[in-house]
């Protein structure tokens, strides 16, 4: 096992460190949004660098969408705050009724689309993962039963064909399996809804969207799952 006493400590650039230093002078205030930042020499003064260093400063913060460089007219404010935190990370950091919330909503919509272009093979995948969570939940398979419920409800992302849905609900379901481990002490509701999976993967196998988004709904407003 590695001793974190003896990792070393990563040291800074010079061109990081100016990046640094005008990213705080950026979110201060110091320069606006639209302002124009000195040119390359006052930089490399007021940072005792060389032109390199200042240069790679300002790509650092162009990157990170702050500056904005216009050929033959200067480096410019476009932020101060940069993009909006990356969506993986914000999940990681998401609560559960926060995540659920999202999940639920994707359910509905996808269970609709679901029912317009499912194919005979993604209705066969629901049919074995929806026949497993019964199995699992009636036997008190708590894990086993939350994934299998998982793959059913992916199965009708992937059925939906719009790949953006299906990313964003296998991405939300993945970040609360642990959350469902640690909220659900058994199986109970799980049993106790099984019969409202049924019906919607009824509705799907019906291609009738008006049910489908029903059911789903009925599902999605269920204080348990």
């Amino acid at each position: 096992m590695t001793n974190i006493n003896n990792v070393p400590v990563k040291r800074l650039s010079l061109a990081e460190e100016v990046a640094a230093r005008l990213q705080e002078l950026i979110v201060s205030g110091k320069y606006a949004i639209g302002q124009q930042l000195p040119t390359e020499p006052e930089l490399m003064a007021q940072f005792a660098v060389g032109r390199s260093s200042v240069r790679e400063a300002v790509k650092l913060l162009a990157q990170k969408g702050l500056l904005r460089v216009q050929q033959g007219l200067g480096t410019f404010v476009l932020s101060q705050t940069g993009p909006s935190e990356p969506l993986l990370q914000r999940m990681e950091r998401a609560d559960f009724e926060e995540l659920n919330e999202v999940r639920l909503l994707l359910e509905v919509k996808i269970a609709e689309k679901a029912a317009l272009h499912r194919s005979s093979k993604d209705v066969e995948k629901m049919k074995t993962y929806l026949k497993k969570r019964y199995e699992y939940a009636a036997t008190n398979q708590l894990e086993l039963c939350i994934q299998a419920d998982i793959n059913f409800h992916s199965t009708i992302a992937d059925a939906s064909k719009n790949e953006i849905m299906r990313d964003l609900y296998r991405t939300v379901a993945t970040y609360l399996k642990q959350s469902f481990l640690l909220r659900y002490g058994n199986t109970e509701s799980f049993v106790e809804s099984q019969y409202l999976h049924d019906a919607l993967l009824q509705s799907i196998i019906d291609r009738d969207p008006k049910k489908a988004l029903q059911w789903a709904t009925r599902i999605s407003t269920r204080t348990h799952i």
